[in-house]
């Protein structure tokens, strides 16, 4: 019960680290004599390893010799933006670490285990990645990124009306739950029609400033049909279109053009998977949902119903390509929002 209230720290300090961008969120607690001397976190893509975080809150690195640490993913044995963790474990004398999970990643998955117990420390792997880094996980395992298809609609399943404008549906509460769910996001993507309606900004509108803030991502036939005065070519994010063919216009920095003459789910994912990207939502519109889930691109989905009804000519959801069968979702968590519901869902 002890060794677990200590792990369970470790989990907690992990979870601060919102801006780890394709790192891992990871916490780190050193204990000696059942006495935690320090903790540590994973800040910031580019900066300090939880495990040299922890080692730099000690106040004396003399403490560290014959400590325990307790870490939530596998120590790093490579040399990268930083020095390996496990190397420098073995040179201040931590006697034991306890490894919540292996690291999905080929750089490490075992070779930071390997280089701690051939400097006689003693590891323990818990095998328990307490719902942390589920993307990153995702992405290595599989080799693209976990896929969120979200959307908001009326009672009568309507994500829009009939009109050419946006249809505003959803309260406040739901709006800021979706900025949340943003956060939690590499890339947004959105379909040419989404873009040419609604204008979207595809920013996170928190107060919480973000060092490394979601890729804007849009699927267009042209880019440059797309209006020069569109947000996506504001500098507030990096903005990446999927388009057929290659920008004759000068575009911001910031703006890149990934050019092919199809640009299916399929092909836009592995584009996405090819630049490190671990987690993408789909935002709309409605084709562009119905084609991730007839591709069977969706590994979750996300709700949220207004207590509305639209009618006559409004757009429905999921418009487009004609499934084989159904497609089948784990039983939904559902959650009230104010007025509206929050469906939650994965893929069986």
């Amino acid at each position: 019960m002890i060794e677990s209230k200590y792990f369970q720290m470790a989990v907690a300090a992990a979870k601060r680290g919102t801006d780890t961008w394709t790192n891992p969120q990871v916490g780190a607690v050193i204990v000696k004599d059942q006495q935690v001397l320090s903790v540590g976190y994973h800040h910031q893509y580019g900066q300090h390893h939880a495990e040299i975080d922890a080692l730099a809150q000690l106040d004396d690195i003399s403490q560290a010799k014959g400590a325990t640490m307790y870490v939530t993913l596998e120590p790093c044995s490579h040399y990268g933006k930083t020095p390996p963790c496990a190397k420098r474990l073995a040179e201040v004398g931590i006697a034991r670490v306890i490894i919540g999970q292996l690291d999905p990643n080929p750089i490490v998955s075992g070779k930071g285990v390997a280089m701690l117990k051939s400097h006689g420390i003693k590891v323990d792997i818990l095998d328990d990645s307490q719902g942390l880094n589920r993307a990153y996980n995702y992405y290595y395992q599989h080799q693209r990124p976990l896929i969120t298809l979200k959307y908001a609609m009326s009672l009568d399943g309507k994500i829009n009306g009939a009109q050419r404008k946006r249809t505003l549906l959803t309260e406040t509460a739901a709006q800021q739950d979706a900025q949340q769910l943003r956060r939690q996001q590499q890339a947004i993507l959105v379909g040419e029609h989404t873009l040419t309606i609604d204008d979207p900004r595809l920013t996170v509108r928190t107060s919480l400033p973000m060092a490394f803030p979601p890729i804007r991502a849009a699927v267009v036939h042209h880019v440059d049909d797309v209006d020069v005065n569109s947000h996506l070519f504001d500098q507030s994010a990096p903005t990446w279109f999927f388009s057929e063919t290659m920008s004759a216009r000068k575009l911001p920095e910031n703006v890149h053009v990934f050019v092919k003459a199809n640009w299916t789910p399929a092909a836009v994912v592995q584009s996405l998977a090819n630049h490190g990207i671990q987690s993408l939502l789909v935002e709309g519109g409605s084709r562009l949902q119905a084609d991730f889930i007839a591709a069977d691109l969706v590994d979750e989905l996300v709700v949220y119903v207004a207590p509305t009804i639209l009618g006559g000519d409004g757009l429905p959801a999921a418009v487009g390509q004609a499934l084989s069968g159904p497609t089948h979702f784990e039983t939904p968590t559902i959650s009230m929002l104010g007025p509206d519901i929050r469906i939650q869902t994965k893929r069986v």
